[in-house]
């Protein structure tokens, strides 16, 4: 899981809500893929308080927006856009 922080820094309790599907000490192997990546779906469209109640995939994709946006002059320029 990748490591989602609160605005203060402090990091998201992703163990916990893991936990809410497999329990501490389960045994990965006995999920086959599809079971597993249903989990990590749900994860990331599930919004969470610590995150002014959006979602992680929100988050990220404001975060890969706003990356994207700081390079675009960089970009343009090297394009001869």
């Amino acid at each position: 899981m990748t490591a989602w922080v609160h605005a203060d820094g402090r990091p998201l309790n992703s163990n916990g809500l893991l936990r809410r599907y497999l329990p501490k000490g389960t045994d990965l192997s006995v999920h086959i893929r599809q079971e597993l990546d249903e989990i990590a779906e749900s994860l990331t469209i599930q919004p969470l308080k610590e995150l002014d109640w959006r979602t992680l995939l929100e988050v990220y994709a404001g975060l890969l927006k706003k990356s994207i946006s700081i390079r675009a002059p960089f970009n343009s320029v090297a394009l001869g856009t």
